[in-house]
């Protein structure tokens, strides 16, 4: 490729553009755990603005949110959906 195109990118379109045409895009090894990582981190960010959670919390979020298919973000906002509708019951204890 050489640069030219018959329409208009946006600038950081055209910046994705030039950078993969310098063959600087590789794949990973592991998608799957960089995305999941990347996940964490995110959620780790969440956390950071003020709402917090452990590690823990974070690590089982993501779990369940993988096994749904789903993003963990996604998964938060059904479960807060969930609590302020009302459809939350307490788990009792066995």
């Amino acid at each position: 490729m050489n640069g030219e195109h018959d329409f208009e990118l946006e600038i950081e379109e055209q910046e994705i553009l030039v950078s993969y045409e310098r063959d600087e895009w590789h794949s990973v090894a592991d998608l799957v755990e960089h995305l999941r990582n990347y996940q964490l981190y995110a959620m780790e960010a969440l956390a950071r603005t003020g709402i917090q959670l452990s590690k823990e919390d974070v690590k089982a979020i993501c779990d369940e949110a993988e096994a749904k298919g789903i993003p963990p973000q996604t998964l938060i906002g059904i479960i807060l959906h969930q609590y302020v509708a009302g459809e939350l019951v307490k788990k009792s204890r066995s």
